[in-house]
This record gives structure tokens, sequence and C-alpha cells, in this order.
């Protein structure tokens, strides 16, 4: 059961009827809590509580840049290019930008939320073309997923890079063309 409820299990999913608005989304969020703890047993006498619980801890953990994110994006944006950050997440991803100290090092955010998809769904890559003003060809979409930050770039005409830490124990699928691997977010400067 956790993996039917887990963050991966609803990659790929289109929800554009639940992203009209941040409160249609927050209800949709509510929903599918109210759901898994209905699943999971709770009768609906606590399942309310609870929900408020598991929805209020879910908004309350915050993002950290890594260390070498902030010279990265300014030596990206310096170099004239359009930095745009293409995320699941929910309808907040300023907040968590701006608590990591990168509101400024960033030129647009394209969440699942706002777009009504999940990478790798076709389109959450849409709207971040659409956002970042350039072909897909011209692209290079960096992350360190291996379906949302690869295979769904690829299949949208653009460049890849996995982000593959040194630190992260997942299996590194080879290589397709078009893709490169990189360590670390200063090797995307080689790749340029």
């Amino acid at each position: 059961m956790v993996a039917r409820w887990s963050a991966e299990a609803f990659d790929g999913v289109e929800h554009v009827e639940h992203s009209r608005s941040r409160e249609h989304y927050v209800a949709w969020e509510r929903e599918r809590l109210r759901q898994m703890v209905q699943e999971c047993g709770v009768g609906d006498d606590d399942a309310a509580r609870l929900v408020d619980d598991l929805h209020a801890n879910s908004k309350t953990w915050s993002m950290a840049a890594y260390a070498e994110a902030p010279g990265v994006l300014d030596e990206l944006r310096a170099g004239g290019i359009r930095v745009v950050v293409c995320s699941n997440w929910d309808w907040d991803l300023d907040r968590a930008i701006e608590a990591a100290g990168l509101s400024d090092r960033v030129d647009a955010l394209v969440t699942s939320a706002r777009a009504g998809a999940r990478k790798p769904h076709p389109l959450i890559y849409r709207c971040a073309l659409q956002v970042a003003g350039v072909p897909a060809e011209e692209v290079l979409f960096a992350g360190d997923s291996w379906r949302p930050d690869v295979e769904g770039p690829l299949a949208a005409g653009m460049r890849a890079v996995h982000v593959a830490r040194e630190e992260r124990d997942d299996a590194e699928p080879p290589l397709p063309p078009g893709a490169h691997r990189v360590r670390d977010l200063r090797g995307l400067l080689g790749v340029l």
C-alpha cells in the first residue's frame, strides 16, 4: 500500500481539473489524503483530524540548496542562460526556493501543481518550454530522477542531464542519446 500512495505513484499523472487555483489543488491534496487514511482503516470520525495533521505536516519541510548551486546558477545566468525550475511540487515552490536562498538566481518556476501534470507527463514540459521561451532542442534539462528528469525531457525533444550524486544509491541506467550524466551541478557547465 505504501507504494500506491508515494509521490512516485503519482508521477506522470495529469490533474488539470485540480490545478485551476491553489484552493482547488489543496482540496485535491486533502481528498487524496482522506482516501489514503480511509484505505488504512481510519474511521470517519478520526479521518478529518488525521487529514488535517498529515496535510499540515506535509508542508513543514524545507528545501536546502546544494553547496554548488548558487555559484552554478550565477554563472549560467551571467552567460545569458535563462534558468527555469520545473518540479513535481505543490503550489508554493516559490516559498521553498526563497527559503533556500535561490530566488534571485532563477528566472521562472513551473510546478506540477500549477501546470496540471506531474513529470514525466508531457504537459509539464510544454509549460516549462513556454515559460522558458525557447524551442525544446535548445533546452538542457537537469535533474536527479531518471523518468521525470531524463526520459521525460528526452521524449519532449530536450537534451537531458542526469545529476547522479555520489552519495545516492540509485541505479544508473545507461545513457540514451541526448543525455549526459554529472556528479553535481558544476558538471552542467561542461555540458553546455
